[in-house]
């Protein structure tokens, strides 16, 4: 299945109307190796509450994983393909691009850094509405897509420490 949109390596996709964000937190933990397991093994996606259907058991490039969020009775599926992987000694993450069939079409990060202060959690997207319903939703679409993310920076509260 295609991504959503044209993919340039590196930089985040030149959409018209975007909406492009950038959130983060202390976790309040300090073993990256750790965080990092419950990061790339999609635990952070289930604590946050999606359901996740992922390809891999582990983030790996390519990756597909379709993701569920329930809201109410309705079910918004989400599917994605990991398009970048991030390890190096002091960052652990990926990025995934949006699939057909995914209300938006952009990218997504998710980068875990260790700090001075301890290990920080970043969330940064760059989207804009693909689907008619997203398009109508507007404003409230904007409100789902920033209550996921405060959802994400929160997991690790939700996660046992390691």
């Amino acid at each position: 299945m295609p991504l959503s949109y044209e993919r340039r390596v590196g930089e985040w996709p030149d959409l018209p109307g975007r909406r492009t964000f950038r959130r983060a937190r202390l976790i309040g933990r300090d073993d990256l190796t750790a965080a990092a397991g419950a990061l790339m093994s999609w635990r952070v996606h289930e604590a946050a509450g999606l359901r996740i259907e992922p390809s891999t058991a582990t983030v790996a490039m390519g990756s597909v994983v379709r993701l569920s969020l329930r809201i109410g009775r309705l079910a918004v599926k989400a599917p994605c393909r990991v398009v970048e992987k991030i390890e190096d000694a002091d960052r652990v993450g990926f990025a995934y691009g949006t699939l057909l069939g995914h209300p938006e079409s952009g990218e997504e990060l998710f980068l875990l850094e260790r700090t001075e202060r301890g290990v920080t959690f970043t969330v940064a997207a760059s989207s804009r509405p693909s689907s008619i319903l997203a398009r109508v939703g507007g404003p409230v679409t904007h409100g789902v897509q920033q209550l996921v993310t405060s959802r994400y920076l929160r997991a690790f509260d939700r996660l046992p420490h390691q």
